[in-house]
């Protein structure tokens, strides 16, 4: 499998390469040359299998000349063996047509374990015979850090320096990540938003005095190892409501773009998929842009699902690299512009090529009905995120006999607080988590922009082997 960058001038990586690498060179994403397909019966044989033989299958076209099934099967079963359900991704009935898919029995109860807990096997296995030393970058709105720390501390060969907004996500996404005390784990609270922390990452990987120093690589859903593996739990859970012989529809809360991005490279390999419904809170320039071509930037707002405060979705660029026809010099111009006005319009030739996307603005409010019927309803308290898509799959229009399946991408009890206020009960950690609220917590606060942060990791960084 050969991978490409969505502004057409990096060169052509395996997938070892890519994972190792995260951004491209020119700025752009990696993606597949082409989308593998399955068949029809290839996809009904997945019924009755579990969860890492179903990975097995689904990222075999992916890691094809990078690793053997067996390799991966013996990274895959390493990866989920220490989930906290037997399912890894169980699939839990609210009504008649209405589904959570539970991604947040990993270690960091999270929708990120899934991903990440691969992916840092993958850069253990790439990095075992190498001299590379490879310097991680990352900017989280909560969970991703907390998810590629648990991942990734103590690995011999990788730095990771990670940054959140300072004062803009839970006490508990905060712990996750501050109180894994490791070597070579360090973490860094700026003072802005989300947008600014993924903006210094961007920047560094353009960075050439950097580049020259340090082997830079990402763990955001920039990687595209992490989209193939969230890839995975679309065929999983579609496979037990009917697939392929029943459509199904899914609604993901969405920030990044990239989990509902996998759902859509899901339905490229042929899933069949009714529907994605992108569901944004007030910081919601994706539903403006699906909706709209309306793709500017706005000010980022704070709200009880902090994950969902962002303005620049990254991973939106990879479907807009097949919403232009995969004109890679043509999308770096489009990009370009991009960067220096923060606003693009999405032409109708351009939206009519993603008509597998609907999306929804969720307000507060909505967030809130939507977090109180789950729990009068069906006697699940959620958390904001996945509130807000369950709000975005019950106004939808689809027919009774199609399936909506929410992502409930973290646990409750990662947003108590505001899980407290909406439903009056306080969701308690699960007691793998105990005594995280007591633990010593390390972190550093970043004053300044880019030139503070470059100058920490060039502080604290070993050099390029």
């Amino acid at each position: 499998m050969e991978y490409v960058s969505t502004r057409g001038s990096a060169p052509t990586l395996s997938f070892e390469d890519v994972t190792l690498a995260g951004l491209a060179s020119d700025g752009g994403l990696y993606v597949p040359r082409e989308w593998p397909r399955l068949t029809q019966d290839e996809i009904a044989d997945l019924a009755g299998l579990g969860y890492v033989e179903t990975c097995v299958r689904i990222c075999a076209p992916f890691v094809k000349g990078s690793l053997t099934g067996d390799e991966l099967r013996v990274l895959a079963t390493e990866a989920y063996g220490s989930f906290a359900h037997a399912a890894t991704v169980p699939v839990v009935q609210l009504d008649a047509q209405h589904w959570l898919m539970e991604l947040f029995h990993g270690p960091t109860l999270a929708f990120k374990d899934v991903a990440l807990q691969l992916l840092g096997r993958l850069f253990e296995t790439f990095l075992a015979n190498s001299e590379r030393q490879l310097t991680i970058i990352g900017a989280t709105s909560g969970d991703t850090g907390s998810a590629a720390i648990h991942a990734l501390a103590g690995l011999e060969r990788v730095d990771v320096f990670m940054m959140h907004p300072k004062g803009r996500i839970s006490d508990v996404q905060r712990r996750q990540m501050t109180t894994m005390i490791a070597p070579n784990i360090h973490n860094l609270a700026i003072e802005g938003s989300f947008d600014d922390a993924q903006a210094h990452v961007k920047r560094m990987f353009g960075d050439p005095a950097m580049n020259r120093r340090f082997d830079l690589s990402a763990v955001n859903s920039i990687n595209w190892a992490r989209l193939m593996a969230q890839v995975v739990y679309y065929f999983y859970t579609a496979v037990r409501l009917g697939a392929p012989e029943r459509k199904v529809a899914f609604s993901v809360p969405t920030g990044n773009f990239g989990d509902v991005f996998a759902g859509y490279v899901a339905a490229q390999m042929g899933l069949p998929i009714e529907r994605l419904i992108v569901a944004t809170n007030v910081n919601d320039i994706l539903h403006r842009a699906l909706s709209s071509g309306d793709y500017s930037v706005g000010t980022v707002t704070a709200t009880a699902a902090p994950s969902m405060d962002i303005q620049v979705s990254s991973n939106f660029e990879r479907l807009l690299f097949d919403m232009c026809g995969r004109d890679g010099p043509g999308l770096a111009a489009m990009m370009a512009g991009f960067e220096k006005e923060k606003r693009l319009s999405i032409s109708d030739n351009m939206q009519a090529a993603a008509t597998l996307f609907t999306s929804a603005r969720i307000d507060p409010d909505e967030m809130s009905l939507a977090l109180r019927w789950a729990q009068a309803e069906a006697g699940e308290l959620i958390d904001p995120h996945t509130a807000i898509g369950l709000a975005a799959a019950r106004q939808s229009d689809l027919p009774p006999h199609v399936p909506i399946v929410t992502l409930a991408t973290a646990h409750p009890s990662k947003f108590r607080d505001a899980v407290e206020r909406a439903s009056g009960a306080r969701p308690r950690l699960p007691n793998r988590l105990g005594g995280l609220m007591d633990r010593e917590e390390r972190c550093e606060t970043i004053h300044g922009g880019y030139e503070a942060f470059a100058d920490y990791v060039s502080a604290h960084a070993r050099v390029r082997a």
